[in-house]
């Protein structure tokens, strides 16, 4: 805010003036203030200050008034104006060698000029320009906001920025992806956000020519490949969405104009991302929903249905399997009931989103997705006959790179395809979620089950409808689970594994690291428990039974 000195020597009460010096700097000197100050000077003239003297007290003391004129210039005044003709007469010598030295503007004006008058102009002139300043800020203000509100582009934000402030400027957005780039150089921008080699300085202080902008305290100044550039940081709803740079030729162009201008452009970019976040926000419900509604609804597969899916981008008369995942880590369990949970959870499902996408990318297949109550449901493009291998090398890929990035982090996920016509989402989703809770319910977390393979459970549950079904089964494994319980053994397992390998001794002894006599012993303990014969067929066949029924959670209580 101010004038250059260059106006105020040409007002009209400063026409019998004469610059003795800095004739050359009138134009880029700015006055900010003007003031009548006589010695001593100590601290009371700022920066930028139009100051008047009379001299008084240095009359016959040029060594006092020398003192006097270099105290003014080491404040940082823009000017002095000696009233000469009464208390200095001429201005000596050796204060125009000092003021020419340090390439300072020294003035004299006749001493019949009040200096009452040379305050008001000198304000008026100033308060003027700080009006024009002012509205020129404002219009700029309501150019910005009306195009942002008129679905304006941020390289439309820049180019207002631009026209005003006559500064290179870019936007970079939080992944420092560049978003607008206006007359800004290419190369200190891919140093910045490190797509290219350089050396970069980041300046404790920014070199600004004004220290009252409350804008400057936020600044950040950097050297990129000797090339110096300015960054503010854009903020909305209290998270940092990007970064607005900028290129002053030197920083005396960062003026209290520019600066205002700037800071408007700053609160468009946010208002810009605020918008785009609320209509990526928007967005990514209607497709949540959608997806829900075709996973949980059973809804044939009308052209209305087919129309809203291709406005969000999906294509449904494409093949698509069902995956339903659940996971779990160690730290949401430590945290179940705390606030955290629900921070972890979101975090979680961010990182796992984003491995779907690369690997639909990396695929080359399409993908529908969606959180439902920490559960993650994915509709993957797949061939009618290969599906399962494409569901495994979509899951592979998934999973691995989760498990490079999070650490204890477990999955179980379930998968159906339901070939023909019909509700084919609402069936595929049906099959999944069945494998997924047939699995967990029998050997919890760590893999994955495809609904073709839980044929034998899904018998089973089918039999447990039947009361009678689950209490004799339930009467025949009470002793060995009684047993489990109370000596911290495992004979259920023990049979499970005898059972998987077909009564072969040696094959499940080292399956489960025992000695042969001690799995011996095991087998003669289950058969002593439950009364019944491991080498007879049938009393095998029962006792499988009812520990497969135990597995599936029926009677574990």
């Amino acid at each position: 805010m101010g004038i250059a000195m260059q106006d105020v020597v040409q007002l009209n009460i400063m026409e019998e003036a004469n610059v003795i010096t800095g004739h050359n700097h009138l134009q880029d000197t700015m006055v900010e203030w003007v003031s009548v100050m006589e010695v001593p000077v100590e601290n009371f003239v700022r920066k930028h200050e139009f100051v008047l003297t009379t001299g008084i007290g240095c009359a016959d003391d040029p060594a006092l008034f020398e003192k006097f004129v270099q105290d003014v210039i080491h404040s940082g005044a823009s000017a002095l104006t000696i009233s000469t003709g009464r208390h200095i007469l001429d201005v000596p010598e050796r204060v125009v060698e000092l003021a020419e030295a340090s390439n300072f503007i020294l003035i004299d004006i006749p001493w019949k000029v009040r200096f009452s008058d040379v305050i008001q102009e000198v304000i008026d002139a100033i308060n003027r320009e700080n009006e024009w300043e002012r509205l020129k800020a404002e219009e700029l203000r309501q150019q910005l906001t009306d195009c942002v509100l008129s679905g304006g582009s941020l390289k439309d934000i820049l180019a207002l920025l631009h026209q005003n402030i006559k500064i290179p400027v870019a936007i970079s957005d939080q992944r420092q992806i560049v978003r607008a780039n206006y007359e800004f150089d290419t190369e200190v921008i891919d140093v910045l956000n490190g797509h290219a080699n350089g050396e970069i300085q980041k300046l404790d202080k920014p070199e600004v020519p004004l220290d009252e902008h409350p804008l400057y305290h936020h600044l950040d100044q950097y050297y990129v490949n000797d090339k110096t550039c300015y960054e503010l940081s854009i903020f909305s709803n209290d998270k940092k969405q990007g970064y607005l740079l900028f290129e002053p030729e030197k920083p005396e162009d960062l003026s209290w104009l520019t600066m205002n201008a700037l800071e408007h452009g700053l609160t468009a970019c946010a208002l810009y991302f605020l918008t785009e976040n609320a209509i990526e926000t928007t967005e990514i419900r209607l497709k949540d929903n959608f997806i829900l509604d075709l996973a949980k609804e059973k809804q044939e597969l009308t052209t209305k249905i087919l129309s809203k899916g291709e406005l969000l981008g999906y294509d449904l008369a494409k093949s698509y399997a069902c995956i339903v995942g659940d996971f779990r880590t160690i730290d949401l369990e430590e945290h179940e009931n705390d606030r955290s949970m629900q921070s972890s959870l979101h975090s979680l499902n961010y990182y796992v989103q984003k491995e779907i996408t690369h690997a639909s990318q990396q695929l080359n297949r399409k993908t529908m997705s969606t959180f439902d109550d920490g559960e993650v449901i994915i509709f993957i493009e797949t061939d009618d006959f290969a599906y399962q291998e494409n569901v495994n090398h979509f899951l592979d890929m998934v999973e691995r790179r989760l498990h490079d990035q999070l650490t204890n982090l477990d999955f179980a996920w379930g998968v159906g395809f339901h070939r023909g016509d019909g509700n084919v989402f609402y069936e595929s989703y049906q099959q999944a979620r069945t494998a997924l809770d047939i699995h967990t319910r029998q050997y919890g977390f760590g893999e994955r089950t495809f609904f073709e393979e839980t044929r034998v459970n899904r018998l089973l549950l089918m039999l447990t409808k039947d009361n009678q079904v689950v209490n004799h089964a339930q009467e025949i494994l009470k002793p060995l689970v009684e047993y489990d319980q109370k000596r911290k053994t495992d004979l259920i397992q023990t049979f499970m594994t005898y059972q998987k390998y077909k009564g072969n001794v040696s094959q499940t002894a080292r399956a489960l690291n025992l000695h042969r006599q001690s799995l011996l012993y095991r087998l003669r303990n289950i058969e002593k428990l439950t009364k019944l014969s491991l080498v007879d067929a049938d009393d095998s066949f029962l006792l499988e039974f009812s520990v497969r029924l135990w597995m599936l959670n029926q009677f574990k209580d």
